[in-house]
């Protein structure tokens, strides 16, 4: 060994037994001279907590102040380490950082009180009144948390001056909303209606109608969905309230649960048609019936025979039905596809009627008149920009019915 390294191991192991700084050390404007290293942090830090008491920090979020003192705001040093590097008197300085307790927190916490969420323009489908209620919306506000912890950082390392209060605001961008009010309006405007009437009179027919059409009154059919007229309306049994009425049964007018329930939805797959739905499933009536032309009727019965059309477009499509005193109209709204629709009925054949049925009883009277029969087709046509297209919807033939007439019997 050296002399030179002798000396210098020796100088180390005599300094390591040194319990107090030299005399005439300063150290950031606080004389520590001959202080034991402990005692010396000691006064240094609580110089340091004697100004940090004075000191502030004020957050502006969008007008709302959140302030912050001592002890939220508070500090770190490296006292220890720098006061055993000091090797003479003089004049000293040791860094001291100040920091915001919870700093991530809060600024997550104060970012959220400022932030919007984006809220995309939009109609509320009404069931009475006007059919919807439009609202605009509102851009949203997004708050820059990083930046606002940048910021912090920034305005505490000035606080480690003389200043003694700094101010940090938080800065918000918009979120703009990606469609306007217009364009709702445009996927919600009416497509087509359709309507057919009743006796008002036939008070359980009637009540039928009436019941059947409000539980589709506000059916909401989204994008690529498939609307099913018995899954809406449910069972027709007395249970669910449905009364007795005249339903067609084997080629005959019979009392039934549910009878008119047909006549909803045959105004309800008319409607459908004339707003360009896919119709995915439809029953005629064995017989043909007052209320629409031949091969524009769809029956319903049970869980066997169902109305069903599906929404091939790319917005909901949105349905009412309303009653008035003798009548029901279907309406379909949504974005148009820029077709008109209609619908041609044409009957191909007529069937005679059968012989007249005979019964017997107490006197002369017809019980119920027959009528011929119909072979009939329908076309769906589309229009658009002066062209036209015909498409075939279907072909039907519906049973001729005979006269019942009763004889009075004849005494032996």
């Amino acid at each position: 060994m050296t002399a030179l390294a002798f000396f210098a191991s020796a100088y180390l192991s005599f300094s390591a037994f040194i319990t107090r700084l030299p005399r005439g050390v300063i150290v950031n404007g606080v004389d520590v001279g001959n202080m034991t290293y402990s005692r010396a942090a000691g006064a240094l830090r609580d110089e340091v907590e004697s100004r940090l008491e004075k000191k502030r920090l004020r957050i502006d979020a969008c007008g709302d102040i959140h302030e912050f003192a001592y002890p939220e705001i508070y500090y770190s040093d490296v006292f220890c380490e720098g006061l055993r590097a000091v090797r003479g008197r003089g004049e000293y300085l040791m860094p001291v950082h100040y920091y915001l307790n919870g700093a991530e927190e809060i600024a997550r916490s104060i970012c959220a009180g400022c932030e919007r969420e984006k809220t995309e323009p939009y109609a509320l489908f009404n069931l009475d009144g006007e059919p919807f209620t439009y609202y605009d919306g509102c851009d949203g506000i997004k708050a820059d948390k990083e930046g606002l912890l940048a910021d912090i950082r920034f305005a505490l390392g000035k606080l480690e001056g003389e200043s003694d209060c700094e101010e940090v605001f938080v800065r918000c961008g918009d979120i703009k909303r990606q469609s306007g009010l217009e364009e709702v309006k445009a996927r919600t405007i009416k497509l087509a209606s359709f309507t057919t009437y009743f006796d008002g009179s036939n008070i359980d027919r009637s009540f039928n109608i009436r019941l059947a059409a409000g539980k589709i009154n506000g059916a909401q059919i989204p994008a690529g969905g498939e609307f099913s007229f018995n899954s809406c309306v449910g069972a027709r049994t007395a249970e669910n309230g449905f009364r007795q009425a005249k339903i067609i049964e084997n080629g005959k007018f019979v009392y039934g649960v549910g009878g008119g329930v047909c006549q909803v939805s045959t105004t309800l797959y008319n409607a459908a048609l004339l707003s360009g739905m896919e119709i995915t499933e439809y029953h005629p009536h064995s017989l043909s019936v007052s209320y629409v032309a031949p091969s524009r009727d769809a029956m319903v019965s049970g869980t066997y025979c169902d109305l069903k059309f599906k929404n091939s477009r790319k917005t909901p499509i949105y349905v009412r039905v309303k009653c008035f005193q003798s009548g029901i109209c279907c309406t379909f709204y949504g974005e148009s596809d820029g077709y008109n629709y209609s619908v041609q009925s044409i009957v191909t054949g007529v069937l005679p009627k059968p012989e007249e049925e005979r019964v017997e009883g107490e006197e002369d009277r017809i019980l119920s008149y027959g009528k011929e029969g119909l072979e009939s087709c329908s076309y769906l046509v589309k229009e658009k920009d002066g062209e036209k297209e015909e498409i075939f919807l279907r072909k039907d033939r519906y049973s001729p019915t005979a006269d019942v007439v009763q004889y009075k019997k004849i005494a032996d």
